[in-house]
């Protein structure tokens, strides 16, 4: 929409025009998200930030004099809540300090990854993909600063923008900035090097390394960057760098993610009555936590303490009366499907067409190894399954890098779990993650990321994503299937996903997906110079013959690393008007 059009929204929402805010709602929170999820690199608090400055612009729109100001006043106002939660989360730490004598200081919330989800929603490879990584290994301030300037080179602020919401003048905006590039290069430099197989190669950062936690703090950005400075081999200058400006240059905002959603604390008020009370109205408060395309779906009203908006996606469009698309490669064991002919494209949609074999038992599946597909071979049609949209405790990227973290997923829709092995860190023998506390069903419906974990690494004769015998070698339990990088997953009801390290090292990042997306990510053809080996692999029968993960149980055991192997999980009773079928 072009300045004059948004300043006429912007008037008619200060007179009072509830279509007209819901407009300005649903147009500016993309923006506001990328401002405050980069600043704060996904932490859980995103949402509350977010949500924090809706509120605040929504109640003082009346007040801002100059529509054609209401970008750089939007963005201000996101800068000061984000500075004030660093205020209170400073506070909260001396608090906790003085109390940690009494046991283990509590963790903070689980912090979301907003390098991950703009990789993974704007597709990113080569130095894209770097830049947004080499973002985790900023400070806060810089990080902040990051979240402005991306947008700026991007096209979506000005300097002025980001000027005023620095609060400071342009000459002085310009100098903050470029330090903070100079540190933002600093940081794409060890990113490149830990991609590389410097790693395995370099005796001096081999050591270096085996004291690092693998948080990437301000602390090993020095150090690491030192090293790098003084080695011939880490410090060599590589062809082809582009400057970081021009790879942002025309960058999409990362949408909000499916399922995305916003705890309103409003004194016992819920939210529709609360933001109605500020002149934001129902169709509003829905577009809060939609996609950008998707902002004609309904919410609905979670209770218990504050509330909880959930956020779901149309229904789905009625049953098809035709076969189920299948995949062209199921799992080992699994009776041969009747099967759609390939295609190139993603199968319309429909949802649970129904299937004239017999229902096999839910979980009867399982536990099949299989062999990785060829590389070239593209995947068969993925089924579509309801996607209603799911919630997570870990909000909308989940990082579980840590023995004994978990995160709980409840609604209907997809979940990608990417699988960071980090032999380099620590290998040796690898401890499942598991799935407990199933309610309701969950199906393993597909395999991408470009690559298994034990593939090659393009260009190394000995190293896979597992390690080498270099820098020692990940191995899994007998029996375990060998993981991708990227697993999908389809839940219809709750689950919670442990993680279980013990011994080697790996972090699991998770997702909610939208269905585009998985297709997207199993059809990207192999590219070795981006890391990317094989076509992914869909699993999903359409049916009940689909796979069940390993490692799942609906009980809730006092130690998930103890959840057998083997995932015997009999079908719930059927609940009044929930199909059993997939």
């Amino acid at each position: 929409m072009e300045a004059r059009e948004w300043r006429a929204v912007i008037t008619a929402a200060q007179s009072g025009d509830r279509e007209a805010m819901d407009r300005l709602v649903a147009g500016w929170l993309p923006l506001v998200y990328n401002v405050v999820g980069r600043a704060l690199g996904g932490h859980a608090d995103v949402d509350d930030v977010v949500q924090e400055t809706m509120l605040r612009a929504v109640r003082r729109l009346p007040s801002l004099r100059d529509p054609d100001r209401f970008r750089s006043w939007l963005v201000a106002i996101a800068m000061r809540q984000i500075r004030e939660r660093a205020r209170r989360r400073g506070r909260a730490a001396e608090a906790a300090a003085g109390s940690a004598a009494a046991g283990s200081a509590a963790r903070p919330a689980a912090a979301a990854d907003f390098a991950d989800l703009t990789v993974a929603r704007l597709h990113l490879q080569g130095q894209r993909r770097e830049v947004a990584e080499a973002a985790r290994w900023l400070d806060d301030e810089d990080r902040q600063l990051l979240s402005l300037w991306w947008l700026e080179v991007a096209g979506e602020l000005s300097r002025r923008d980001l000027a005023e919401a620095l609060g400071v003048n342009r000459a002085h905006a310009a100098v903050r900035v470029q330090r903070m590039k100079e540190r933002l290069e600093t940081a794409r430099g060890i990113v490149r090097v830990l991609a590389g197989p410097q790693p395995a190669h370099c005796a001096g950062l081999r050591a270096l390394l085996t004291t690092w936690d693998g948080r990437p703090v301000s602390v090993w950005r020095k150090r690491l960057a030192r090293h790098i400075r003084g080695c011939a081999g880490c410090g060599a200058p590589r062809a082809g760098i582009v400057p970081a400006e021009q790879l942002l240059a025309g960058l999409a905002l990362v949408p909000l993610p499916t399922g995305f959603a916003l705890s309103l604390a409003l004194g016992g008020k819920t939210a529709s009555a609360a933001l109605l009370g500020t002149g934001w109205s129902a169709k509003a408060v829905a577009a809060l936590g939609k996609p950008a395309a998707a902002v004609t779906a309904g919410a609905t009203l979670a209770a218990g303490g504050a509330a909880l908006l959930v956020y779901e996606r149309p229904a789905d469009p009625p049953p098809r009366s035709a076969a189920p698309a299948t995949s062209s490669s199921p799992a080992p064991g699994t009776p041969p499907p009747t099967s759609a002919p390939p295609s190139s494209a993603p199968p319309t949609a429909t949802t649970e067409p129904p299937d004239p074999r017999p229902a096999a038992r839910y979980g009867s599946v399982v536990d099949a190894v299989d062999e990785a597909p060829d590389p070239g071979r593209p995947p068969g049609p993925l089924p579509r399954r309801a996607d209603r949209g799911l919630t997570s405790t870990g909000g909308p990227s989940a990082n579980l890098t840590h023995r004994g973290e978990s995160v709980t997923l409840r609604g209907t829709g997809y979940v990608r779990v990417r699988w960071q092995i980090l032999p380099v860190q620590r290998p040796g023998s690898l401890v499942m993650a598991s799935w407990t506390g199933l309610e309701g069903r969950l199906f393993h419906v597909a395999s991408g990321g470009g690559r298994r974990m034990d593939d090659l690494k393009p260009g190394s004769p000995d190293e896979t994503w597992m390690g080498s015998p270099a820098i020692g070698v990940t191995v899994l339990p007998a029996g375990a299937q060998q993981m991708w990088q990227n697993e999908y997953f389809w839940l219809d009801g709750s689950v919670t996903l442990n993680q279980n390290e013990r011994g080697a090292d790996y972090n699991l990042i998770i997702q909610p997906a939208a269905y585009e997306d998985v297709v997207l990510d199993l059809r990207t053809p192999p590219d070795p110079r981006a890391g990317i080996v094989r076509h992914g692999l869909v699993r999903d029968t359409g049916d009940n013959r689909t796979p069940v993960p390993q490692y799942l149980t609906r009980a809730r055991p006092a130690d998930p690393a103890g959840v057998p192997q083997r995932s015997e999980v009999a079908e719930e009773p059927q609940a009044p008007g929930r199909s059993t079928r997939s």
